[in-house]
């Protein structure tokens, strides 16, 4: 029976392993990144793909660098390895150790959107479309041969969190489909154009404060492409104020980007900069809980004031 390696860190990997498992191939260890303390408690909180892994009692291996550390993979010949959101690019030396190659599951339709974050740019750029690569890995950042893609239509209201759980089924049933060709020697290599490239480079904390000077398109763009994470914020009364989720409004308004023109219980109505509004609709002030745009109004909200300008800080 051929062996395989399954490399991958996050949720979106967790149902590509089990789809490999299920499927009867042989997974002979699966590589993922270390244990992270997580939350307010810094508790130490093994990868969902250790987890995984775990529960069909198969070894792992948690290097903290792949490319220093890589001998557990090299004693154990494996004929294919394939790859679901890792984390790390893979060495030279490693890429070169299975007969058949190292292959990856990539949430975008390359060369558009190469890197670590393809599901938050697809929204936060607008795209219609985006879907899965399987391709060939090369020591450059998402740059390998084309093997098979399946491409989804992105819904207006789809957010990072929906786009992602809809990627995982796809890249899933793609690399089914497309394991046995690879197996039997017959996959098609389709080299990327270079020139056709884009990137999508982990999310920085500067792209997470809405910016209320862009179109009413763009700022649901931006709310909806970082939610559920990182989630965008906004400043109010001098304290960060999370945006989860919004609406666009019907209304126009000639008021300063980031004008509040309304607060009650429907949420709280922004103004924007192509003189049309947000509203505002799931938030998270400074030192309390998430809560509908309803709670808030019955709450704290008492204090926010028609005219405020939010984001000034």
């Amino acid at each position: 029976m051929k062996k395989v390696i399954f490399m991958g860190t996050p949720d979106f990997a967790v149902p590509v392993l089990e789809r490999v498992i299920a499927e009867g191939y042989h997974v002979d260890l699966v590589v993922t990144q270390p244990d992270r303390p997580k939350g307010r408690k810094r508790i130490l909180t093994p990868p969902p793909v250790k987890v995984a892994a775990e529960a069909h009692q198969i070894p792992v291996f948690q290097p903290e660098k792949i490319k220093d550390n890589y001998q557990e993979i090299q004693d154990r010949q494996p004929d294919l390895i394939i790859t679901a959101a890792f984390g790390q690019l893979l060495p030279k030396g490693l890429l070169e150790i299975p007969v058949l190659g190292c292959i990856n599951v990539h949430a975008s339709l390359l060369p558009k959107l190469r890197g670590g974050a393809p599901i938050h740019y697809a929204i936060l750029e607008g795209h219609k479309q985006t879907g899965i690569t399987i391709m060939y890995m090369a020591e450059k950042l998402d740059a390998g041969d084309i093997i098979s893609q399946q491409a989804i239509d992105i819904a207006d209201q789809d957010d990072v969190g929906s786009l992602h759980d809809k990627l995982a089924v796809v890249g899933a049933d793609l690399l089914a489909e497309t394991l046995p060709v690879i197996f039997a020697g017959e996959a098609n290599r389709v080299a990327q154009d270079d020139a056709e490239a884009t990137f999508a480079p982990n999310i920085k904390r500067e792209q997470e404060k809405i910016n209320w000077h862009r179109s009413q398109q763009q700022v649901y763009n931006q709310i909806r492409g970082l939610h559920p994470w990182p989630v965008s914020f906004t400043t109010w009364q001098g304290n960060v104020l999370k945006v989860y989720r919004a609406e666009r409004s019907e209304h126009t308004a000639d008021q300063a980007p980031g004008t509040v023109l309304t607060v009650n219980e429907e949420g709280i109505e922004v103004a924007v900069g192509d003189q049309q509004a947000i509203v505002l609709k799931e938030i998270q002030p400074a030192g309390k809980k998430k809560m509908a745009a309803a709670d808030f109004y019955r709450g704290i909200g008492s204090n926010m004031r028609v005219g405020e300008i939010l984001g000034n800080e």
